[in-house]
């Protein structure tokens, strides 16, 4: 019956097709064969009609998703340890202490909040948040006292920021005790064995932390901040370029662009340098580290007066006394005493003020006081540069600054076996390099000054405006070597007061 039905519609549809299979003619055979390609054809035409209809009409998009706040990029890079921008932290800041007035018992909370407080310290220069963290931080431990290895991680970071490895070695080594498989509590421990001088420490923390799965900028910061401490600065180099291309965000790749600044200052480059600095000035939303950075490049390329303005804006933005012990410097390189005067009186002001906030101030301060004060400034910088080397170790930064301190009191003959310790535990560079010269032509080895002499020359001639000019000076107080030995100047020479304020001959500025 259905068989028939259909033949009957077929029969009322094609006429012409029925009639010819009823007579079994060759025009049915005709027929069918021409119905066959005529129908191809018309499904051929609806796909590349279907087609282009796909083609003419909106597609659906993947939605793409937002790009993260300012809050939680602040929060991503205080849980990895990496740089943040101020404006970013002050936004997490914010949104943690809403939380917490809800729930003041969310240690995790309390934690980030302590972390996001001493970065942002650090960041700004504003030592009054380092109080603020410590508070924060407490009531971490106070509502989960035990385990609590992200509130111990931040408090090392404080403690750095406070200039106390000592502490901060201290904290992260809990932390990694309570819980060694988080890489998190890694890069501060390398760091506060870096500024207790324990290079084998750091080294081994560093190889734990590549085990760790840390993300690959955390690993190539840790990296290149140890290698140049070990004076492998074209390995420091090639891991901060690695974390220029691994930066997740505009402030990573900046203060990677920003050491590799430093890297190539310290390598005598101030053109290079000046190049990676303007770099991070266009990719950082925070400008005034790579700004001092650029001040520098200015000075050694002889461009004073761009420099002293830099240098204002850098502090202006961050007022921290390093900047302001520099910018005297430069001033008293210039013969500009007054004014350098007074850059020194602010630093002994913000040393104070951060004092009071738990930074520790003897190592710039007592650095201040050797180079730059009278006999008494002089006589009170080495019983702080002592306390400094018994507080960080083997440090050989401190124990630079202390010898340093013990030579321009006029105790050369302890200064110089200090030195001799120095460099066995890996002290090196040009200001050094510059040090252990002087201490040398005190005790009357003409040969050995003017090696390091030249050493500071060759190594990084522009390590400071006035090094730079002493350096050049004696060179040319002692002339050529003599021939046929060893030069021993019978009876040693008085240690410097000061170095010369004359300005030294400027290269050629070059283009920035």
């Amino acid at each position: 019956m259905k068989a028939t039905t259909t033949s009957a519609i077929r029969a009322l549809e094609c006429p012409e097709e029925a009639a010819a299979a009823a007579a079994g003619s060759p025009a049915a055979v005709r027929w069918r064969r021409a119905r066959r390609a005529l129908t191809v054809t018309a499904v051929l035409g609806l796909v590349a009609g279907g087609a282009a209809a796909l083609v003419m009409w909106p597609q659906p998009r993947t939605a793409v998703p937002p790009a993260p706040g300012p809050g939680a990029r602040a929060l991503s890079a205080v849980e990895t340890g990496t740089p943040a921008a101020s404006a970013d932290l002050t936004a997490l800041i914010a949104e943690r202490v809403r939380h917490l007035r809800a729930h003041p018992r969310d240690d995790e909370s309390w934690a980030v909040l302590g972390a996001a407080y001493a970065e942002r310290g650090t960041r700004t220069g504003d030592s009054a948040d380092f109080p603020r963290a410590q508070r924060a931080l407490e009531s971490s431990l106070a509502a989960r006292p035990e385990g609590n290895a992200r509130a111990l991680t931040a408090s090392a970071q404080l403690a750095l920021a406070r200039q106390d490895p000592r502490a901060a070695a201290g904290q992260a080594e809990r932390a990694v005790r309570i819980a060694p498989k988080r890489w998190r509590g890694y890069p501060p421990l390398i760091d506060a064995y870096r500024g207790l001088g324990d290079d084998k420490a750091a080294g081994k923390a560093l190889e734990t932390l590549r085990g760790l799965r840390a993300p690959e900028v955390v690993v190539r910061f840790a990296a290149a901040r140890l290698y140049r401490d070990r004076g492998w600065r074209e390995d420091a180099a090639a891991n901060l370029g690695d974390a220029v291309a691994a930066a997740r965000s505009a402030t990573e790749e900046a203060d990677a662009r920003r050491l590799l600044g430093e890297l190539a200052a310290e390598r005598g480059e101030p053109e290079r340098a000046l190049g990676w600095f303007d770099g991070a000035l266009r990719v950082g939303p925070d400008r005034y580290e790579a700004l001092a950075g650029r001040a520098r490049a200015l000075a050694a390329l002889g461009r004073s007066g761009e420099a002293v303005r830099v240098y204002r804006e850098a502090y202006a933005g961050r007022p921290v006394p390093e900047y302001a012990l520099e910018l005297g410097e430069l001033h008293e390189s210039l013969g500009a005493e007054r004014e350098a005067r007074e850059r020194y009186d602010v630093v002994r002001e913000r040393v104070r003020a951060r004092d009071a906030h738990g930074v520790r101030g003897g190592l710039l301060l007592g650095t201040l006081d050797a180079d730059h004060g009278d006999a008494d400034a002089v006589g009170s910088a080495v019983p702080l540069l002592r306390d400094e080397a018994e507080a960080r170790g083997a440090s050989p930064v401190v124990l630079d600054a202390y010898a340093w301190a013990l030579f321009r009191a006029g105790e050369v003959p302890a200064a110089d076996a200090l030195y001799r310790e120095v460099r066995q535990k890996g002290g090196r560079g040009a200001l050094f390099a510059y040090h252990r010269a002087e201490v040398a032509l005190s005790l009357g080895d003409s040969g050995s000054a003017r090696r390091g002499f030249e050493e500071v020359l060759r190594v990084n001639p522009f390590v400071s405006p006035l090094v730079g000019v002493r350096v050049r000076g004696a060179l040319a107080e002692l002339g050529e070597p003599s021939p046929g030995g060893p030069e021993v100047t019978h009876g040693p020479a008085q240690p410097m007061t000061s170095p010369s304020p004359s300005p030294s001959p400027s290269p050629s500025p070059s283009p920035s």
